[in-house]
């Protein structure tokens, strides 16, 4: 008898990795991450600037209603350091069926101690578990080494294709064997 599988929760789950917690965005966190999200450096290769803490609350607030696409999920977390207790940056996927569209972005105080690495492969296993995703897509600016990387890291590698100025990377994934 064929079954369906349940949809996937609005909010998404939390999980860990080694150094971080990911936790579930919620609208409380606009302020904290707006100031490490301030740096302008951030948006070298993204456009845009530092978002004002108001205007973060209103997206935070948009993106946790969710997707009107009720097969689409958008699953937003922020990154805890559980040494010092400091928000650090966040992950985010848009999740539809097997496939999830993931992207990262850690404050610059934080950068080159292997956060986004480290959440972006804490990211692509949880999603595996806790969502079913079997391909990972990324979109990342030709001259941006450290997100290229991470990509790396998450198990994606690039593709021929290109989306306003940002080569697609992408990776399949597999469910780890049970012991």
């Amino acid at each position: 008898m064929p079954t369906t599988a349940a949809p996937l929760p609005i909010t998404p789950p939390r999980f860990t990795t080694t150094r971080l917690d990911a936790l579930p965005l919620e609208p409380a966190y606009a302020e904290e991450m707006a100031a490490v999200l301030a740096d302008s450096a951030l948006y070298v290769f993204t456009g845009g600037e530092p978002p004002a803490p108001a205007a973060l609350r209103a997206r935070y607030e948009r993106q946790c209603a969710g997707s009107p696409d009720p097969g689409e999920r958008w699953w937003n977390w922020v990154l805890r350091v559980r040494g010092d207790g400091s928000l650090a940056g966040y992950v985010q996927a848009t999740v539809r069926g097997p496939r999830a569209e993931i992207a990262w972005v850690v404050g610059t105080p934080w950068q080159g101690r292997g956060y986004a690495s480290e959440a972006a492969q804490g990211l692509a296993a949880h999603l595996v578990a806790a969502g079913g995703v079997r391909e990972l897509v990324a979109h990342i600016h030709p001259d941006h080494a450290a997100s290229a990387a991470v990509a790396v890291a998450a198990g994606l590698g690039p593709t021929e294709e290109w989306e306003d100025g940002e080569r697609r990377w992408a990776g399949s994934v597999t469910v780890p064997p049970v012991p």
